[in-house]
């Protein structure tokens, strides 16, 4: 059975109001949580971006039982491997090891903002993969040294670590991202439902372990409504992952999705208050191979009344 969860989108809400998603969301029985780390919103209509570490350590402590997960954060420019480690554990410590570390490549539109340019993804996954083995060494307890290609540790060491090991997930979005992943995290993570990136993953070594997808959907009462929020919102959302990692500022993916349409939204994007077209999309997931689907309602002010659909209707199909 596919697990479903929710996801905390720091783009489109603020701090107090994730938190305070969260928790409807663990008491409507969704069993994990994912959330964005980001910089910048997608589109300057979202209007937020909250720093999603501080959001995570007040939702560890405002919730007891739903699974946390960064979806994802980028350890190789806006944030050093080594302080990633500490954040991570930190958050696992808060949350009594209800915390999982999802990492990825990153985006132009986020990392950017240190300077030094934009590595091509060659590169970028050259850095994760060393950026994944910092991160394990400083988990394991002890000092670290580490001189690499990339990155340099001199002396480094976490004092608080949760008393279960924390596990780690990596982004993917092709065969050599899934090829990292299985032969590095402990999970992976997708925005599609390809069945080829989860043959990579476990061909590369991960036959086995949890593979988590995200499906945004736009519910609204008023299918028109939910169609309107999806185009102004995720009208950037169809151009892929090697299209968005590239784009530099919100300018950059409004005219990237410019001549998108209405009918093209409704089309990828479940919106509306059709139970059967979430299950439908789920089961797209879980036909590729997924275990695990968050849900990504589009909206922030739109929430509440996705949670309570999710409690009373959804939810319920999705079990059935």
């Amino acid at each position: 059975m596919t697990v479903v969860g929710y996801t905390l989108m720091c783009e489109q809400a603020g701090p107090k109001e994730l938190v305070r998603d969260v928790q409807m969301a663990e008491a409507a029985g969704f069993e994990f949580a994912v959330i964005s780390d980001h910089y910048f919103p997608w589109v300057d209509a979202m209007g937020h971006s909250p720093y999603a570490w501080s959001v995570l350590g007040a939702a560890a402590q405002a919730t007891s039982r739903i699974e946390l997960m960064t979806y994802v954060t980028c350890p190789i420019k806006r944030y050093h491997p080594a302080v990633v480690a500490q954040k991570a554990a930190t958050v696992g410590v808060l949350s009594d090891g209800r915390f999982t570390l999802g990492l990825g490549a990153g985006e132009n539109l986020n990392e950017h903002v240190t300077g030094g340019g934009w590595p091509p993804v060659n590169v970028r996954h050259d850095m994760l993969a060393e950026a994944v083995e910092i991160i394990r060494q400083l988990w394991s307890g002890g000092y670290v040294n580490y001189q690499g290609r990339h990155f340099q540790v001199d002396s480094a060491k976490i004092w608080d670590l949760p008393d279960q090991p924390l596990e780690l997930g990596i982004a993917v979005s092709g065969p050599q991202s899934a090829r990292l992943a299985g032969r590095l995290a402990d999970r992976l993570i997708a925005v599609e439902p390809s069945s080829q990136v989860v043959a990579d993953f476990g061909a590369a070594g991960g036959t086995g372990k949890p593979r988590v997808g995200q499906l945004p959907v736009s519910f609204d009462r008023n299918r028109d409504t939910a169609i309107k929020r999806a185009h102004e919102l995720f009208g950037w959302f169809g151009g892929g992952w090697k299209v968005n990692s590239e784009l530099p500022g919100t300018a950059a993916f409004q005219a990237a999705s410019q001549y998108v349409r209405d009918e093209d939204i409704a089309g990828s994007i479940p919106c509306g208050d059709s139970v059967e077209a979430v299950v439908r999309a789920v089961k797209n997931f879980a036909d590729a191979g997924f275990t695990h689907v968050a849900l990504c309602q589009i909206g922030g002010d739109a929430q509440a009344d996705f949670i309570h659909w999710w409690e009373k209707e959804l939810g319920p199909a999705l079990s059935a």
